[in-house]
């Protein structure tokens, strides 16, 4: 196990719920624990469920896994976290469920943390503002860097509560219709040379360390130092499911940033690791052998 990195992962952790009765374990910063744990390392993942047989699911799946479960919280008034998918013309719509017990994260107990390199959070948790409040004393005792991977659901978001995020941020992750959002900039929504402005003057005016962006079916883009690097989509991806596959990539990315991988392996193992999941069902594997795989293939390389 990768000790010499820890990481801490904040947020929402949920079940999509879908028509036919079948629920899908997720929510972007369970799905990156998930992922980094099957890399190897030992996140602590803090989050927040309800006193349901979801949250008893949640609270067995991260046992089974092996990703510590001390500081999942219990919350005995609200339901664990939930999306509810329905399907319009074959097109899903999703209704991220108010009032869920990752809302209201609490910051007791936080002085039992370990330190951490790594601080990964969202933005989705943080639409209530018991969950900002937990964050912020977090924030207020971590002593690394703080990777933010940004999530913009309606109308859970502001300009006001996502921007000073940023501004805490040393690492964000968005995609194009993101950094629009943020910037109201044009050149936000071009490609090519205008993207990588845009990208640059975001990243300036917030003081970034590195800025992602996903491209989905182009590939991503990373700024760095004045500088950016691109990559193309992987190679032969036979698209099943793109759910979870944003969380994938920030998971691979951020064990780049653990073992200090250049930025173009970081950001081309990324992308590969994204392209697996799309070729599978559901948004987490559960096969350590996957994972296996790819550490092999990245350090032989």
């Amino acid at each position: 196990m990768l000790t010499r990195c820890p990481i801490t992962v904040f947020g929402e952790v949920l079940f999509d719920c879908f028509p036919d009765g079948t629920e899908v374990l997720g929510g972007a910063p369970f799905n990156v624990a998930w992922h980094l744990k099957g890399f190897g390392l030992a996140p602590i993942f803090i989050s927040r469920v309800g006193t349901d047989r979801r949250g008893d699911a949640i609270r067995s799946a991260m046992t089974a896994w092996g990703l510590e479960p001390a500081f999942l919280q219990t919350d005995p008034s609200s339901p664990t976290g939930r999306v509810a998918v329905t399907f319009e013309d074959d097109e899903p719509h999703y209704e991220i469920v108010p009032g869920s017990a990752y809302d209201v994260i609490q910051s007791e107990g936080f002085w039992q943390l370990p330190a951490s390199s790594l601080l990964y959070h969202g933005t989705l948790a943080l639409r209530h503002s018991a969950s900002a409040a937990a964050l912020a004393a977090l924030k207020a005792r971590h002593v690394g860097k703080i990777f933010l991977d940004v999530n913009l659901r309606s109308p859970w978001w502001s300009l006001g509560s996502v921007l000073p995020l940023v501004d805490d941020a040393d690492h964000v992750k968005l995609n194009a219709a993101e950094l629009a959002l943020l910037t109201s900039d044009v050149l936000a929504e071009a490609n090519g040379a205008s993207l990588v402005v845009s990208m640059d003057r975001f990243a300036r005016r917030h003081h970034l360390e590195t800025l992602i962006l996903t491209r989905g079916a182009l590939g991503a883009l990373v700024w760095r130092d004045g500088e950016s690097v691109s990559v193309g989509p992987a190679a032969c991806t036979h698209v099943v499911d793109t759910v979870g596959a944003g969380d994938g990539f920030a998971a691979a990315f951020l064990l780049g940033l653990c073992l200090q991988w250049p930025l173009v392996e970081s950001l081309e193992r990324a992308r590969d690791f994204a392209g697996a999941l799309v070729s599978r069902r559901g948004a987490t594997i559960d096969d350590l052998g996957v994972y296996e795989q790819f550490l092999t293939s990245w350090s032989s390389s």
